[in-house]
């Protein structure tokens, strides 16, 4: 007992029932031990009879009853049991407050705790396109073999347009809150400059991109870009990968023309095999969203410097696969690699 009075360890619970013990054996009184302690009288006495009969174990806490839990693990079965239910009638989706009304015992702030816990977002929405090609398998592995091992002494290239880019011209600035703090932004008004049409090509092998603008995406402009990207590498075997939009098919005679090129075409619905649209989604991150433009012309420069940025920077992009787990549609096979 007094090696825990000593200890700057001990808990203040422990440190006065040690006290309280102590004193009662130099003869002290209850009510004076109370005073020097700062507890009640029948404090002490409790303290005291629990050494005099149990030791220093009557000093530990006894176990004690806590309160029974209002929701239980059958309350989370019935959640998760709702949620694979439609919602009600005229709701797009599932919210808080009307999986608590469903229940009807359950509040609300529960039903966001038991959500959060579960790491349920029933806002977010994932996206997801299958294709239903029957030759899904031999097209992909043929675009996957490109990347993983592209054929000796040649290049290949990733090719598509990104139509009708916008050059919206919006009024940019900071905007000031009561508070004292300051927010960049924008004004939802615009004024529209034009469209501009961007022909890209990505070079497998270095990560490096070939663009150029025109208004329309016609099989005219195509083949223009394709006849650039052939005068860009003299001489050199090209394959070239492409998804499935009319302009890029029906193009014997080019290709004829062109014996050392060669086109490859993604799985119907499974554009997203083609590494160029990765690099569409890295514009439009770093270059588009949130800017502006007084004309046509500062919007094309303006790509064309960050394809320049890009450049000097670029590196190839890795392939990987992930395992995809989703359930299975009635009557209908999923095809995968």
């Amino acid at each position: 007992l007094e090696a825990c009075c000593r200890s700057p360890m001990t808990l203040q619970r422990d440190l006065k029932r040690a006290r309280i013990v102590l004193l009662a054996a130099d003869g002290r009184s209850t009510r004076s031990i109370a005073k020097e302690v700062g507890v009640q009288p029948r404090i002490v006495s409790v303290w005291r009879h629990r050494y005099a009969d149990q030791g220093l174990e009557g000093l530990q806490d006894k176990p004690r009853p806590g309160k029974q839990p209002i929701y239980t693990k059958t309350t989370d079965k019935r959640i998760l049991k709702l949620l694979d239910k439609p919602p009600p009638q005229g709701f797009a989706r599932w919210t808080g407050p009307l999986l608590a009304e469903a229940l009807g015992d359950v509040d609300v702030q529960y039903v966001w705790r038991f959500l959060r816990s579960h790491k349920i977002d029933l806002a977010a929405r994932k996206s997801w396109c299958e294709s239903n090609d029957p030759n899904f398998t031999a097209k992909a592995a043929d675009v996957v073999g490109l990347y993983v091992a592209p054929p000796a002494k040649a290049i290949v290239l990733c090719v598509d347009e990104k139509p009708s880019i916008q050059a919206l011209e919006r009024a940019q600035g900071y905007l000031k809150l009561p508070n004292g703090r300051a927010l960049t932004g924008q004004s939802h008004d615009y004024k529209r400059h034009g469209t501009t049409t961007l022909f890209a090509a990505l070079e497998v092998a270095t990560g490096k991109i070939i663009a150029t603008h025109s208004k329309r995406r016609r099989r005219v402009e195509f083949l223009d870009f394709m006849n650039s990207l052939t005068a860009a590498f003299p001489g050199r075997k090209l394959h070239v990968i492409l998804d499935n939009l009319n302009t890029h098919k029906k193009n014997e005679s080019w290709l004829k023309a062109h014996p050392n090129v060669q086109f490859h075409f993604t799985p119907t619905s499974a554009s997203w095999l083609n590494q160029i649209e990765v690099w569409f989604s890295i514009l439009q991150g770093q270059s588009l969203s949130g800017t502006s433009f007084t004309s046509l012309k500062q919007l094309q420069e303006h790509i064309d410097a960050y394809v320049n940025a890009y450049n000097d920077k670029a590196e190839p992009f890795v392939w990987t696969k992930k395992k995809i787990r989703q359930r299975r549609f009635k009557g209908r096979r999923i095809n995968q690699l």
